[in-house]
């Protein structure tokens, strides 16, 4: 049987490490962590527990996310959805946390807009972040936080809206498991065919060659028979 490509039941492995969205999300959990350990009373305040969670929660499902990928775009949907329902839960405490203390959310018409933007679409690491999580005011690290809030959510969007296609397009596991079987039991009677048309092809032309055999003695036997009559002349 001829090698052909069946349709595939596992996804390929997406490295989610390698992208943006990912990265951003730790930069937002080690990022959060400090800035509550600073900012947010260390007890009776149920928020600093809330909002590491949550930081926590998009990352961390953006990771099972893309573990359960392999097998389940439906799942997959499903908890990257999840992670970004934390993650917009997590930028309302830190609207909140401007609001109540009466600081500014830094728009296009602040001093300090466009290098906060431009700091925060270049660098992807906690690395790059880490040296000033003990600098950066309360007001600073919240917009920090609400900037990179919105770049790992329109991402993520933009991720999701491929993956949806590719839901539509490929199914789940068990559209992909019977389009698998299915192709490779197709394969399977395609060759069973052809070797039946073989077959019948081989047949054919086993009586035409009979059949000329059988007119060569014929001819034979004829040329012998005037060779007999012409010896005994």
């Amino acid at each position: 049987m001829a090698d052909r490509p069946l349709p595939k039941v596992l996804l390929n492995e997406v490295q989610y490490q390698d992208l943006f969205f990912y990265q951003k999300s730790e930069v937002l959990y080690a990022l959060t962590y400090h800035f509550a350990k600073r900012f947010l009373p260390g007890k009776g305040d149920r928020t600093v527990d809330q909002m590491i969670q949550a930081a926590r929660s998009g990352k961390q499902n953006i990771i099972e996310g893309f573990a359960d990928g392999m097998t389940s775009t439906e799942m997959q949907l499903k908890l990257l959805n999840v992670a970004r329902s934390s993650l917009k839960e997590l930028r309302a405490d830190y609207e909140d946390y401007l609001s109540t203390r009466h600081l500014g959310v830094w728009d296009a018409s602040h001093p300090r807009y466009d290098t906060l933007l431009k700091f925060c679409r270049e660098h992807n690491k906690v690395s790059d972040y880490e040296p000033y999580f003990q600098k950066w005011g309360d007001e600073e690290q919240c917009n920090i936080a609400l900037t990179l809030l919105h770049m790992t959510d329109k991402m993520m969007k933009t991720y999701l809206s491929g993956l949806d296609q590719q839901f539509v397009t490929q199914g789940g596991i068990k559209e992909r498991m019977y389009a698998a079987r299915t192709g490779y039991r197709k394969g399977q009677d395609e060759e069973l065919q052809r070797l039946r048309d073989e077959n019948k092809s081989l047949r054919q032309q086993v009586s035409v060659l009979e059949q000329r055999v059988e007119q060569l003695l014929s001819e034979k036997r004829h040329l012998e028979v005037l060779l007999e009559q012409e010896r005994k002349k």
